[in-house]
């Protein structure tokens, strides 16, 4: 068993270092394991081929078909999913985990890691859990630390409240992307070069921006050959300012650019509404250290797929207390509870369970995931907010993106054993309730929980914080979700044949929506 500690650094086992593992293939998630009957499908989300002008090339869509796991990969190995937590999750109060789920565990943990000499990189956003409040109208943080938030539909289904968490993204640019060619800061350069990077992430022609001041930046950016207040750039063939002379391309981030995600426990307010709760399950860093051409990343996965033919397993380089290197240029690194609720470094083998999501998935765009799904100009720039936000569907779809999901999962979640979302959303026969579904007014309605699910969840993960067994699974489950296997194998499992089998866009049409 692992010891629990004050200290900023994780709980170590009692003989081997830190970078012993239990599980060597952790970057197969839990939710690879989920049975699929022949005809449900929850893999689609992430297990794509490449769509022309990215620079993800993994093409992994025919893991919708067969488990193509290593020898090691076929034994499920989160051990967690298999306990049964219901008498401790029962022994905790409704009043003790609501205290639990408020308190703050997030402000004190940027001077403890400078006080023990932390070298990595240190939290420098303050107020944020707090949400919200943090930050002002246009998404900015209200401290001056330049991080700004955004808006963005959860992904499918991993981070749907009713799922078990909450969580929120910031994005921060490098110095040259938010100063003019002196070396100036200018808030009309950032605003201008995030929503360039937008547009180049999404591969659009043009996007709604927040109000600037084309006289601040000095450039016509609407095309309209005068400088003005705009709120939609049509030229987004080049940054601003500074990195006016930087090399762009589609679908890549610049060198420099970082993202700070929070993972909470689901909130409920005074009025009973689902909100982001103040406690903080994990913090998680992205730097992009390097910046890759399309065709070296491609020769990564290349060289990635004549390992796992040779039976390799996933290895990455270890940047201690900068956490992992993913060999694509970003450098990953996070915090998670101890104990006692306290935030404290991850392991080694903690963070090499984020690098599947962010390295070995055909679905991404340039290994990021919320991005790409922010809600189009102006809009998106805030903290995530859920209420209002409709069900756009996908590039390519026509259908709400979370109705399409219903569909062809068979359920309201990866695990296909959410009770809740079943009796909500779906008939007796396990069909979608379709006219339900249309009537839903939100991605709120559509995906956060009832308040009594979401305090068995956040006590079915605080059972998890008090074992720090982490390395075995992190899901907020209370009993075995029974459509998940313990073993596979491509012989006798059964997989699914080509009808249900589906090409996916990560990329969301809010224009097709509000049409």
């Amino acid at each position: 068993m692992l010891k629990g500690s004050d200290a900023v650094v994780p709980p170590r086992p009692d003989i081997h270092p830190v970078t012993a593992m239990y599980n060597r293939e952790a970057i197969i998630p839990p939710m690879c394991y989920t049975q699929t009957e022949g005809q449900f499908n929850p893999c689609y989300v992430c297990h794509q081929d490449k769509i022309p002008g990215r620079e993800n090339t993994m093409n992994d869509a025919d893991l919708q078909e067969a488990y193509s796991f290593s020898d090691l990969g076929m034994t499920n190995r989160w051990d967690n999913l298999f306990v049964d937590r219901t008498d401790r999750v029962n022994a905790i109060s409704d009043d003790e985990i609501k205290k639990w789920i408020n308190q703050d565990n997030y402000s004190e943990l940027a001077p403890r890691l400078r006080e023990a000499g932390f070298t990595g990189w240190i939290p420098d956003l303050e107020n944020l859990q707090e949400g919200t409040t943090a930050f002002d109208s246009e998404g900015f943080a209200k401290d001056g630390s330049l991080w700004v938030a955004f808006s963005y539909k959860p992904f499918p289904s991993t981070f749907w409240p009713t799922n078990g968490s909450t969580d929120d993204v910031m994005i921060r640019l490098d110095k040259p992307y938010r100063t003019n060619t002196k070396g100036e800061y200018s808030r009309d350069i950032y605003k201008a070069n995030l929503a360039i990077l937008e547009a180049n992430i999404k591969g659009l022609n043009s996007i709604g921006s927040l109000p600037i001041d084309e006289h601040n930046v000095n450039v016509d950016l609407n095309g309209d050959n005068q400088l003005t207040v705009i709120t939609e750039i049509s030229k987004v063939d080049s940054y601003v300012g500074a990195a006016s002379e930087f090399f762009i391309d589609t679908h890549l981030y610049p060198e420099g650019t970082e993202f700070f995600h929070t993972v909470r426990y689901i909130g409920i307010d005074d009025q009973g509404q689902i909100t982001n709760a103040r406690r903080m399950k994990e913090v998680r860093y992205m730097k992009k250290h390097r910046t890759y051409p399309k065709f070296a990343l491609n020769q990564y996965y290349i060289e990635e797929g004549w390992e796992k033919d040779a039976g390799y397993l996933p290895g990455y380089t270890n940047l201690g207390q900068h956490g992992l290197d993913n060999g694509m240029g970003w450098a990953i690194q996070g915090f998670m509870e101890n104990s006692e609720g306290r935030l404290r470094e991850n392991s080694y083998e903690e963070t090499f369970f984020c690098m599947g999501c962010h390295s070995s998935v055909g679905s991404t765009i340039d290994k990021t995931f919320s991005f790409s799904r922010k809600v189009d100009g102006a809009e998106g720039w805030k903290y995530i907010s859920l209420k209002g936000m409709p069900d756009a569907p996908n590039m390519g779809e026509t259908q709400g993106e979370i109705a399409t999901y219903f569909q062809r999962v068979g359920g309201g979640g990866e695990f296909r054993s959410n009770p809740e979302m079943q009796q909500r959303w779906f008939h007796a026969n396990g069909k979608p309730n379709m006219d339900a579904i249309s009537k839903a007014k939100d991605v709120y309605e559509l995906i956060t929980p009832s308040t009594e699910r979401a305090l068995t969840l956040n006590k079915a993960y605080k059972v998890l914080v008090e074992d720090q067994t982490f390395a075995y699974g992190r899901d907020a489950t209370v009993t075995s979700p029974v459509n998940v296997y313990d073993k596979v194998d491509n012989e006798t499992t059964p997989t699914l044949p080509k009808e249900f089998q589906y090409s996916w866009d990560i990329r969301l049409d809010w224009k097709k929506d509000e049409s």
